[in-house]
C-alpha cells in the first residue's frame, strides 16, 4: 500500500473501527487496573511491590515502541500488528492466572511489550488510509477513545472486582482484541516489501538498555537511592553506543530524515512538553484535594475526568481548526490554553472549591489535546510512507518519556520543599491524605502540615508552568500552513 492508494481503500470506516477498538483496549488497561489493584493486592499480597505492577508495564511499553515502529516500515503495519497485539492478548491471558504478585509483574512486563505496538500502529494505519487533509479529523476520533476509556474504565473495574473474580480485568481486552485483528485480517491491505530489509539489532539492544535505565532511575528514584545516579550513568553510556551506532548502521533504527525535519523534530519536542506537564494535574492534583482540600479520592477523579473530557473535545475542535487557520496558529492556541489552566492550577487555594479544580482541569486537557493532535498530525504529514511507522512511534515514545521525566522532576521539587518546611516529618503528605493518620494528628499540627504541603505544591504548578510555557516556543516550530 503506498501513499498514491490512500482514496482506493475500500471499507476504510471499518479500518478506522477495528483500530479505535485496539486502541480502547491499551487505553482502558491502565485505569481498569489501577481500580482493581486493592483487590489485587489483598488476594496476592506483596503489597511492597505494588508500584512495580504499573512501572515494569510503562517500561517496557516505552521501550518497545521505537521498535514497533520502525519494523512497522521495514516489514509492513499488517504483521507487525498482529505480533504486537497477540504478545499483548497472551499476556492479558497470563495476568489472570497469576498466582502471586512476582508472577504478575513478569506478565504484566510481557503484557507491555505487546502494547507497545498497539498505540503507533493504530495511529500510523489511519494515516496510511486517509489523506492529509482528512487525518486532522480522524486523529479527533482517535482521541475520543482515550476520554471514553478514562471514564468507563474505572467504573467498569469497579463492577468486576465487586461481581467476579479480579482475573476478569485482565481477560476482557481478550475478544476486543480480537475483533480488531478480525477486521484488519479482513480489510486492511498489506503493503508490497520489494526489498528486504533487517531491523538494527544491535542499535534495537542499546535503545532498550539506554531507555530502560532512564525510566527505572526516574520512576524508581526514591527507592532506589543513590542508585539511581548509577542507572542515569549506565544510560548515557548506552544512549552514546546508540548514537554511534546509528552513525554506522545501513539501516538505523531512526533515520536521518527525521532529524532533518524541522516538524518531526518540534512535533518530538512538543509531546516532550506535553507529557512532563501532564504530570502535573495527573499526580499532584488529586493530592492537593485529598490533601490540602481534605476530599475525598471521588472528587480527585471527577477532577480528572475533566481532563479526559476536554482533550478529546479539543483533538476534534483541532482538526477544523488546522483546515481554517494553520498548524502553527492551532499548536499556539493549544499552547495558551495549557499555559492558562497551569496558571489557574497555581491559583488554588486551601479553600479553593471543586470546581476551580475541575475547570483548571479541563482547560489543560483542551489545551493538552489541541497541541498534541496538532504536533500528530503535522509530523505524520511530512513524513513519507517509508518512514511514518518510526515517525508516529517517536512522537507516542517523546510523550511517554516526558511523563517519566515531568514525574522525576515535580516529585523532587514536591520533596526538596517539603524537607525544608518540614523537616524531620515523616512522609507528611500521606499523613494528610490517609483518613485514619489525618484525624489522629493534633488541630495545630494538621493545620501546619496542610499549609506547608499546599506551598511545597504550589512551588510544584510553578514548575508545570514554566513547563507550558515552553510549549508556545515549541509552537511557534510548527508551519503557518494548513494541511
Amino acid at each position: 500500500m503506498t501513499e498514491t492508494i490512500q482514496h482506493q481503500v475500500a471499507h476504510r470506516h471499518w479500518i478506522l473501527i477495528a483500530a479505535m477498538l485496539a486502541m480502547f483496549m491499551a487505553a482502558i488497561e491502565v485505569t481498569i487496573v489501577a481500580t482493581a489493584m486493592p483487590t489485587i493486592v489483598t488476594e496476592l499480597g506483596g503489597f511492597s511491590q505494588f508500584g512495580w505492577v504499573f512501572s515494569i508495564y510503562l517500561l517496557t511499553q516505552a521501550v518497545s515502541v521505537p521498535i514497533y515502529g520502525r519494523l512497522a516500515d521495514l516489514w509492513g503495519r499488517k504483521r507487525v500488528f498482529f505480533t504486537g497485539t497477540s504478545l499483548f492478548l497472551l499476556g492479558s491471558v497470563l495476568c489472570g492466572f497469576a498466582s502471586s504478585m512476582g508472577w504478575l509483574i513478569l506478565f504484566r512486563a510481557f503484557q507491555g511489550l505487546g502494547a507497545g505496538a498497539i498505540m503507533p500502529l493504530t495511529s500510523t494505519i489511519v494515516a496510511d488510509i486517509y489523506a492529509p487533509k482528512e487525518r486532522a479529523g480522524i486523529q479527533g476520533w482517535l482521541s475520543s477513545v482515550w476520554g471514553f476509556a478514562a471514564i468507563i474504565g474505572p467504573l467498569t473495574g469497579a463492577w468486576i472486582v465487586q461481581h467476579f473474580n479480579w482475573a476478569l480485568i485482565f481477560w476482557v481486552n481478550v475478544p476486543v482484541g480480537l475483533i480488531s485483528m478480525l477486521m484488519l485480517a479482513r480489510w486492511l491491505p498489506e503493503m508490497q516489501v520489494t526489498q528486504r530489509h533487517r531491523l538494527n539489532l544491535a542499535g534495537s539492544g542499546w535503545l532498550m538498555l539506554c531507555v530502560s535505565s532512564l525510566l527505572v532511575a526516574l520512576l524508581q528514584a526514591e527507592s532506589l537511592g543513590y542508585w539511581s545516579l548509577a542507572f542515569l550513568l549506565w544510560s548515557l553510556v548506552c544512549g552514546y553506543a546508540l548514537v554511534r551506532n546509528e552513525q554506522q548502521a545501513k539501516e538505523p533504527l531512526f533515520p536521518l530524515a527525521i532529524w532533518r525535519s524541522r516538524v518531526i523534530v518540534a512535533g518530538n519536542a512538543g509531546n516532550l512538553i506535553i507529557g512532563a506537564a501532564m504530570m502535573g494535574i495527573s499526580a499532584f492534583l488529586p493530592t492537593w484535594i485529598q490533601g490540602v482540600n481534605g476530599g475525598t479520592p471521588l472528587q480527585a477523579g471527577s477532577a480528572l475526568a475533566m481532563m479526559s473530557i476536554g482533550w478529546p473535545l479539543a483533538s476534534a475542535i483541532s482538526g477544523n481548526l488546522m483546515q481554517r487557520t494553520s498548524y502553527r496558529f492551532t499548536a499556539q492556541l493549544g499552547a495558551l490554553l495549557l499555559i492558562v489552566g497551569s496558571a489557574l492550577l497555581l491559583m488554588l487555594q486551601r479553600d479553593s472549591s471543586m470546581l476551580h479544580a475541575g475547570f483548571s482541569a479541563f482547560v489543560i486537557g483542551t489545551g493538552m489535546g489541541m497541541t498534541s493532535t496538532t504536533f500528530l498530525v503535522s509530523v505524520q504529514n511530512s513524513a513519507e510512507f517509508h518512514i511514518r511507522g518510526i515517525c508516529t512511534a517517536s512522537i507516542m515514545f517523546s510523550r511517554m518519556l516526558g511523563s517519566a521525566l515531568g514525574t522525576a522532576l515535580m516529585g523532587a521539587v514536591l520533596n526538596y520543599n517539603l524537607m525544608l518546611r518540614l523537616p524531620g516529618q515523616p512522609d507528611p503528605v500521606q499523613q494528610i491524605m490517609s483518613e485514619g493518620e489525618r484525624l489522629a494528628l493534633h488541630q495545630d499540627t494538621l493545620h501546619q502540615m496542610v499549609v506547608e504541603v499546599a506551598a511545597s505544591l504550589h512551588w510544584v504548578f510553578v514548575a508545570s508552568l514554566l513547563i507550558a510555557l515552553t510549549s508556545l516556543l515549541i509552537a511557534r516550530a510548527m508551519p503557518a500552513k494548513s494541511p
